[in-house]
């Protein structure tokens, strides 16, 4: 018997999405329910007299809403986890104003280089990416004459499907909120900014778009896992390449238990390329979100140019970008890319972010800057999409050690870590670098997807914590501490000692830390494993629905 009753909680780095079940409040809840397959959890469900709502094949279950009745009597049938589905409202949090040219500031094109690539034609051609947010707004009519979001680069309309849960394929999307259209807007819209600089990171790639999140910002894992269900039944009729998920939980269990990470996990095994936000719940360390705590997929955290474009002497890693190790032992996360005021497209008089924040508005009423590893991620896939275009036989493994071998990791003037590896990762991504690349089996070494996917073995991280200093560090694959600059991190966060970007910095030394280790009974949480703020989590472990959740669906711009 595996009954793992285990309540989670989404929450968004930018929106979420609340399905209405019609629950009547103290008779019942939303659950996810899991078993051998959808249709053995469904049967389970019915046979005790619950109601499913909607089928999960992704993760071999369903949601359902049940009683307290029911719940107990499921508990008593093999072969099924139960999942309390519990909706989470956003949070936001008041920013300091930005005046002048800091509004329009544009660096994440050049400073990947996908300038360099689109001048050798590479703008995501042939590639399609699917986008899991809360909508997107047909821009066409903007004052601005703003072209729409989802058209390529000739105007030719580039969306090939839209989905929403409620109400089916194929049909417009509105965004009252704002956040899918700004983050879409980053990955491949043909727009240009105020300073000329191209919008969209590869604005030839075609896209499939997911509604999972509200106006409000309101979501569930079911919402989510349903949209990711969607996107996975529909890979190969639209050839998805990507998958773009700018959202995060907080854990609250083990990854392999998570059913999104179950989710992302499936994706990523049939072909598709994940990338996810690190997390707005930074600086401190072990604050990667769900799904970004997935050790197979790319994971990306937020950094800036502080304002100074032309002068890289102050690039940094952003406050709230979330740092490593993950609860398991990865390092996370895997790189860092342009996440703090980005401009991207939205509704200014409209839309609830933009609204809500008016002094980011541009002199265009269809323009808007935002700051978070929401928009990290975007890049990030759009640099994917060049890369993918340029070598469209790339595995998601393949794709992530291109992109990590290519990266920089950010130094001081003494030509030290200015951050850790559990901030930056290998550092800022390049997308020229990437397309280029010709580096092998450098990503998810040790590890079996196929394994973790079936229950079979799971697997921990080369990440430690020493439990005298409380610091983090590595651990090399002969079981010796790495020393190398920024492998031992004490969890502090500075700003402002003067940062420069170095190709090659502490990459090429060989170490690659996506090794995993096979996870067994006794071997995790032992020899330096146990982490300061306690073990959470065990095999049947149960998580309080009133846990404390907080989702920064606005951060101030750095």
């Amino acid at each position: 018997m595996r009954i793992r009753d285990i309540t989670l909680t989404v929450l968004a780095v930018g929106s979420l999405y609340g399905l209405a079940y019609g629950l009547r409040s103290g008779a019942t809840t939303g659950y996810i329910v899991e078993g051998r397959n959808e249709v053995s959890a469904a049967q389970a469900v019915r046979d005790v007299g619950g109601r499913v709502v909607l089928d999960l094949p992704i993760i071999h279950g369903v949601a359902a809403v049940l009683s307290t009745a029911q719940v107990a009597a499921l508990r008593k049938t093999a072969d099924i986890d139960l999942f309390v589905d519990a909706p989470v409202q956003t949070a936001t949090i008041t920013a300091s104003s930005a005046t002048g040219s800091n509004v329009i500031d544009k660096y994440a094109y050049k400073m990947i280089g996908a300038d360099k690539l689109a001048a050798q034609g590479f703008h995501g051609n042939g590639v399609t990416v699917a986008v899991l947010d809360s909508g997107l707004w047909d821009s066409s009519g903007a004052a601005t004459g703003a072209a729409k979001v989802f058209n390529d680069l000739n105007g030719t309309n580039k969306m090939l499907d839209t989905y929403d849960p409620t109400a089916g394929e194929g049909i417009s999307l509105p965004d009252a909120y704002g956040h899918g259209t700004h983050v879409t807007s980053i990955i491949g819209s043909p727009d240009t900014s105020i300073d000329g600089e191209p919008l969209g990171i590869a604005p030839m790639a075609r896209l499939v778009f997911v509604r999972a999140f509200n106006a409000s910002g309101n979501g569930t894992y079911s919402s989510v896992i349903n949209g990711l269900n969607w996107i996975y039944s529909h890979k190969s009729q639209y050839n998805i390449r990507v998958a773009n998920l700018s959202f995060g939980a907080r854990p609250q269990s083990f990854y392999w238990n998570d059913p999104i990470d179950q989710a992302v996990m499936t994706l990523w095994q049939s072909g598709v390329v994940v990338v996810a936000s690190a997390g707005n719940f930074g600086p401190n360390a072990q604050s990667i979100a769900v799904p970004g705590n997935t050790p197979y997929v790319i994971t990306v955290g937020a950094m800036t140019d502080n304002w100074t474009s032309n002068t890289p002497a102050d690039d940094g890693v952003t406050s709230f970008s979330s740092a490593g190790p993950t609860y398991e032992g990865f390092v996370k996360p895997d790189v860092v890319a342009p996440g703090g005021h980005i401009v991207g497209i939205m509704d200014a008089g409209a839309m609830t972010l933009a609204t809500g924040h008016p002094q980011y508005a541009t002199a265009s009423s269809s323009l808007f800057v935002m700051s978070g590893t929401s928009q990290a991620a975007a890049v990030t896939t759009g640099a994917v999409a060049l890369m993918l275009q340029a070598n469209p036989w790339l595995t998601p493994d393949q794709v992530k050690c291109r992109l990590l071998a290519s990266t920089s990791s950010l130094v001081n003037s003494q030509g030290k870590a200015a951050y850790s590896i559990f901030q930056q990762g290998t550092g800022l991504i390049n997308a020229y670098n990437a397309v280029y690349s010709q580096a092998a089996n450098c990503a998810n070494r040790g590890l079996n997807i196929a394994n973790d996917i079936n229950m079979t073995a799971h697997y921990g991280g080369p990440a430690h914590q020493d439990q005298n200093t409380g610091a983090y560090y590595v651990l090399d694959n002969a079981g010796n501490r790495v020393g190398a600059d920024g492998y031992l991190w004490n969890n502090g966060f500075t700003k402002n000692q003067g940062y420069l970007w170095n190709n090659g910095y502490l990459w090429n030394n060989g170490y690659l830390w996506n090794n995993g280790y096979l996870w067994n009974n006794g071997y995790l949480w032992n020899n330096g494993y146990l982490w300061n703020n306690g073990y959470l989590w065990n095999q049947s472990a149960v998580a309080s629905q009133s846990s404390t959740t907080t989702t920064e669906s606005w951060n101030a711009q750095e």
